[in-house]
């Protein structure tokens, strides 16, 4: 896939994932990369910047394996956030689908 395709959509999929609950970044990592392939700085660096705007917090959470891991929880501001961007993304899909 265009890395630039990627680029403009991987911020959207972040706060989509975490809007169906918490997950810590490997996790999140992994379920992304499912999907899309990325590698964790560069989900990192989108995480740090989602949470330098205030669209996400985070936590520690013990882990039953090894030591706590930095969970990641998406802000109501977060929430809102990701719906205007949801809501522009699909009207840009809707609209590049009629060119194609």
């Amino acid at each position: 896939m265009d890395a630039q395709f990627k680029k403009g959509v991987l911020e959207l999929c972040v706060l989509s994932q975490l809007r169906k609950g918490d997950e810590y970044g490997y996790e999140l990592t992994e379920t992304i990369s499912n999907e899309l392939s990325v590698t964790a700085g560069t989900l990192y660096l989108i995480l740090k910047r989602l949470k330098d705007n205030e669209y996400l917090t985070t936590y520690l959470k013990e882990s039953p394996s090894g030591p706590a891991r930095k969970y990641y929880h998406i802000t109501d501001t977060g929430k809102k956030y990701q719906e205007e961007q949801k809501a522009e993304w699909l009207a840009f899909v809707e609209k590049a689908e009629k060119l194609l």
